[in-house]
Parts: C-alpha cells; sequence; structure tokens
C-alpha cells in the first residue's frame, strides 16, 4: 500500500498535504504557507535555535517531544508527528506558560528576535525537568544563539520557570494526541513529489530495502543535518530522497552478551545514555556534538554514512572497536569502522545498501579509554581535531592500543604508526612520547579554517600526552603538553 499525501498534527489540527518535495524545509511551510511567524529564520543552518519547534512522535516508550530546527528538517519527516510552534504554547486559561513568564519576569528577552526559538527550548526541558539545574539549562540551550548577549536573565529565568507552574495544558491534552497520531498510522509506504523532487518514506526497513533496490541512486536521509544545509546553502535540489528517520525498527538500542547494537536512525539524544553507561567515558564527549535541537534529529547511522572525514562520532567509535552492519534487500554484512571510510567522500557502500546498525563491543578488561574534541567553540562547533583512544595495559605493559583521529586525513583513521609505537611499551610518559613523535608518519593534515596543518599536528600529539597524564591522575597543565 502506498499513500501519495502526509498527514500529521500542526498544533491543534490535522493537515494534509501531496505537493512536497524532498528538498521542501518544515520553516518555510510555517512561515510562507502557514502564516505561523513566530517561528524565525536565523542561520537556516541549524546552528543559533530561532527556528527552534517541538516535534513529537510515538516511540516505543511514548509520545516524545524533542525540539528541532526547523529550518534544516524536510517537511515530509512530518508524516504521523506532532509539531508544536510557539504560537500554541500556553498556560491556563489563556494566561502565560511558565517559561513566558519566567523569561518576562527576569526580563530575558533583548531584542527578541531569538525569544521564540529559547522559549521552545526551555519549554521542552520544563516539560522534563521543571526545575532544572544550571549545567542542565546550559545543554539546553547549546543550539541557542542570543545575539544580544543575554544569557545571564535567561538562565535566570530558566531557574525560575518551574516556580511558576509545573502544569502544562499540552501535557494534559497528551492522551488526545496520542490517540489522533495513532489513527495516523496506516503502515503504508508515503510517497510524495513536486515538480521534479520525489521524497519516500518506506513503511518498513524490509520496505527500505525494496525502496533501495529499486532506486539505488536515491539519496537517503537521516536526521537532515547535514542534507538540509545541501539545501539552504548550497541551494541544492533533491530529485529522489528516501526519508528514513522515522523507521523505529532502526531506532533500537539491545545489548547483547558481546556488544551494545544500536540502530542506524538512534539519535544522538536517544544514544547518551546507553552509550555513557557502557562507555563512562563517553559521557562529557556527547555534550560536545552540536547543539540540542541537532542531537535530537541527528542520527549515529547518518553521521557514519556521510563519511565526514571531521563527523564527531567515527574518531571514539573506531577506538572501540565499532563494526557496521550493512545490509542490501535480505543480505548483510560486517566491517570494522575504519574499513567503511575509503577515501575523501567514499565509503565502502555498495549500490542500494545502507547502513543497519552499529555494534560496539564491550570494553575489553585492563583497558583505558578516552574521547577528545578541539574545537573553536567549545559547544556547537565543528571539530578541528577529534580523537578516540582505547589503550590495554597488563603488568604496566601496553599490550593493544587503538588510536583513532579525525580531522587529521581525509577519512577518520587509526594513526598506525603511534600504535605500534605503543605497543609492547611500558604505560610510561616516554611510551607516549614517543608514540607522539610517530604521529607525523600517520598523518599529513591540511590548513582550512578552522586549523592550521601545525596546530592539529600539535594538538593530537598534544592529546596523546593529555591520555597519559590523566590516566596517571595528574592534571595537563600548558607546560605539559607545550
Amino acid at each position: 500500500m502506498t499513500r501519495t499525501e502526509i498527514r500529521f498534527l500542526l498544533n491543534d489540527r490535522i493537515v494534509t498535504r501531496a505537493e512536497i518535495a524532498a528538498h521542501d524545509m518544515v520553516l518555510d511551510y510555517l512561515r510562507l504557507d502557514q502564516r505561523l511567524r513566530g517561528t524565525k529564520e536565523g542561520c537556516a543552518e541549524g546552528d543559533c535555535g530561532a527556528c527552534t519547534v517541538l516535534v513529537g512522535r510515538l516511540a516505543p516508550e511514548g509520545l516524545v517531544y524533542e525540539p528541532v530546527n526547523a529550518c534544516i528538517r524536510p517537511l515530509a519527516t512530518l508524516d504521523g508527528c506532532h509539531v508544536v510552534t510557539i504560537e500554541h504554547l500556553r498556560g491556563h486559561d489563556g494566561a502565560l506558560h511558565p517559561v513566558q513568564r519566567a523569561m518576562v519576569e527576569h526580563h530575558a528577552s533583548q531584542c527578541g528576535f531569538c525569544t521564540p526559538g529559547f522559549v521552545m527550548a526551555l519549554y521542552a526541558l520544563w516539560m522534563q525537568t521543571p526545575h532544572p539545574t544550571e549545567p542542565q539549562i546550559e545543554r539546553a540551550l547549546q543550539g541557542n544563539l542570543c545575539r544580544c548577549t543575554g544569557y545571564a536573565p535567561i538562565i535566570r529565568a530558566a531557574l525560575a520557570m518551574g516556580d511558576h507552574g509545573t502544569s502544562d495544558p499540552l501535557l494534559e491534552e497528551r492522551a488526545k494526541v496520542t490517540a489522533k497520531l495513532h489513527a495516523l498510522r496506516d503502515g503504508a509506504r508515503v510517497d510524495v513529489s513536486k515538480g521534479d523532487s520525489r521524497a519516500i518514506l518506506p513503511a518498513s526497513a524490509d520496505d527500505l530495502a525494496e525502496v533501495l533496490a529499486e532506486h539505488p541512486q536515491a539519496r537517503i536521509v537521516a536526521g537532515a543535518t547535514d542534507v538540509g544545509l545541501w539545501v539552504t546553502k548550497f541551494l541544492r535540489d533533491l530529485p529522489l530522497a528516501v526519508m528514513i528517520a522515522h523507521l523505529d525498527e532502526l531506532r533500537v538500542i539491545s545489548e547483547r552478551d558481546d556488544a551494545l547494537q544500536i540502530g542506524a536512525m538512534v539519535s544522538y539524544t536517544q544514544a547518551h545514555g546507553p552509550l555513557a553507561r557502557a562507555f563512562p567515558h563517553m559521557a562529557s564527549y556527547w555534550d560536545r556534538i552540536a547543539g540540542w535541537q541537532v542531537r535530537a534529529m541527528g542520527t549515529l547511522g547518518g553521521n557514519i554514512a556521510n563519511g565526514s572525514p571531521i563527523g564527531d562520532t567515527p574518531p571514539p567509535l573506531i577506538a572501540l572497536g565499532a563494526r557496521l552492519v550493512l545490509r542490501r534487500k535480505d543480505e548483510r554484512r560486517v566491517l570494522p569502522l575504519e574499513d567503511f571510510f575509503m577515501d575523501y567522500g567514499k565509503q565502502d557502500l555498495r549500490a542500494g545498501e545502507f547502513v543497519e546498525s552499529i555494534l560496539l563491543p564491550k570494553p575489553a578488561p585492563n583497558t583505558r579509554h578516552a574521547a577528545y574534541k578541539l574545537s573553536k567553540r567549545r559547544d556547537e562547533d565543528i571539530s578541528a581535531v577529534a580523537a578516540g583512544f582505547a589503550v590495554t595495559i597488563e603488568d604496566n605493559i601496553i599490550t593493544a592500543a587503538r588510536l583513532a583521529f579525525g580531522g587529521m586525513a581525509a577519512t577518520p583513521k587509526r594513526a598506525a604508526q603511534a600504535e605500534a609505537a605503543l605497543t609492547g611499551q611500558p604505560f610510561t610518559e616516554a611510551s607516549f612520547r614517543h608514540a607522539m613523535a610517530a604521529l607525523p608518519e600517520d598523518f599529513t593534515p591540511l590548513s582550512d579554517m578552522r586549523a592550521s596543518a601545525a596546530y592539529r599536528m600539535r594538538a593530537a600529539q598534544n592529546l596523546l600526552l593529555r591520555f597519559w597524564l590523566e590516566a596517571e591522575g595528574q592534571p595537563a597543565s600548558l607546560e605539559d603538553v607545550a
């Protein structure tokens, strides 16, 4: 069965739309078609948060609302979802919502352009935690830019928003919304188009395999956090896109005896808890990936399949010994993650094949791990250098080392010579300085707008020393790594 229209709930009404291009974005639809102009357009690349809306979706645990960037969210992906814009936010009896009231009372709106986006991000946080801590607030607002530099009053408002109430009319209507979204589910493949552009939403993972067998040239779109910029920044059309973020079968995280298996469409937000529990060193690293809105949309499978040399997830996952499960129709093959990246812009992905899941082996005994990211901004920035390390030590001898870097070559890559320099050596500073000296044999980095080649090499070497210092419980001072 194929349906030729998308259906979703926009605030309090059902919307049906048939004529849609794969490159049509939610923000343009809201502002130009629906005249819902409280949602602003700022950067058009998912970087400033002015366009933040909430998107509710049915998940195994119930109805889940997440903040997303409307500017880079394809309209076709809204099928079966509930979109909440700033115009729908309200308190009881038409009064201001507690988040809005706190923003007013703490003078947290300056010019006002960014305010709707801040309110929606804080609303998403308030729904989960009405009385958040300051670190929770800072993480929730990583994806929101205040051009008037008014963060202090915004944080004060966020700290106080629970004092203005914890009851939300939208939460009270959740049962009705859930029933409406269930009614929209019909198990059909969705196929919509406009002009020369077409978007297909497969009905299931099996249907995805069939669609790609029929259309191997199609562009797979997961969270669209990269593809969205192709449209908004590079003005590229998408002749045929297969949207897959809605496929619950690919959003599953399961624990096996020997590994953690993560579905390709698991978002950064979904992955955070399970990853942090299995690999505690990943917790702080994960919070450095983009902002909340992008973490809610972006997927592990998409970040890997994109093949970017500066992707955030491949270096630490390669260090952990990650393997990919690739599927084409009913056939599957498994390969080490580092072997998936063949050259710049070229991955080991055959026609009609897609990333189905990621396998992360359980940590080996006596192994120390670390993950590092260096960027111009601490939050919501692309890495200049990213690194993941796994070093196994027995009787103070390094028996195995996996050192993976991003931003140092045309692909995410292991440092084979530095690994060899460590293996078999004592776990001492001298051994790591020896590996630092071997690193130029592994990489010849480039200079670009994010970092110079010299900086990248020196930074990558210093991360090796930082790893040893931290493993020994020593602070890494500037003099240590100079």
